[in-house]
């Protein structure tokens, strides 16, 4: 089986203290794995010490966001050139960040340039393959850099909320995934992003056009995020 990457989400959930817990129950464990590259995205003000935590590990920090600016008169914002030196990637374009937050696909595009200015991974989540058409129509970037891209195929209503697990099928999360590279061009790497827990992700990891998960709601707990590392050992 091809080795899937596994990028934990933790959203707006976490202190410090809560962020230094977590690592402590998964690190030993999460160093033994071979057969995922796994990436933790905690909330900005745990990654100095979560990259810290995870260094000369196996295990990438990444960012949850990014600001669309370079740098200036914009208070609160986190620029690429802040996030240069600390992560090795950043999610982009989650569906929550334009529900909440009316993040637009120009919006988007210029989070992708800057990240990539600095060789940061961006790893750029795509709600629907109209969403992909937008993001080509305004950024030649993407397709230019899409080697250098992670993609992540979000269906906004697969999103688990509430305790409740609600995935697209494997089929059209399959067949979606497939798509993006398509339309694109080029073979890309694509994750799905959607309710994927312990029980399912052999399934889905093992789909030919789905090359791991973003994992959010599942990842916040490290007994369940580790079940869903170790159940790549052993895949449906």
């Amino acid at each position: 089986m091809k080795k899937p990457i596994v990028i934990a989400n933790w959203k707006a959930t976490k202190t410090i203290k809560e962020t230094v817990e977590w690592i402590k129950n998964t690190k030993s464990d999460l160093e033994k794995s071979n057969d995922a590259d796994i990436i933790i995205c905690p909330p900005f003000p745990s990654l100095s010490i979560a990259a810290s935590l995870l260094k000369d590990t196996n295990v990438k920090v990444g960012a949850q966001d990014v600001s669309k600016f370079k740098k200036g008169a914009y208070t609160g914002e986190i620029t690429a050139e802040m996030l240069d030196g600390l992560v090795e990637y950043c999610i982009i374009g989650h569906s929550e960040r334009r529900k909440h937050f009316g993040e637009t696909d120009d919006d988007v595009i210029e989070k992708v340039k800057n990240l990539l200015e600095y060789s940061i991974t961006p790893i750029l989540c795509v709600s629907n393959l109209d969403q992909l058409d937008s993001y080509l129509e305004r950024g030649e970037i993407v397709v230019d850099s899409a080697e250098k891209i992670i993609f992540v195929y979000e269906p906004p209503d697969a999103i688990s909320g509430g305790g409740a697990y609600k995935p697209n099928s494997l089929e059209d999360a399959n067949e979606k995934a497939g798509n993006i590279g398509e339309k694109i061009g080029k073979k890309v790497t694509t994750l799905y992003g959607g309710s994927i827990n312990p029980d399912n992700a052999p399934s889905f990891f093992s789909k030919e056009n789905i090359d791991g998960g973003l994992i959010g709601q599942a990842s916040t707990d490290p007994k369940t995020f580790l079940e869903i590392i170790n159940s790549t050992y052993n895949p449906t």
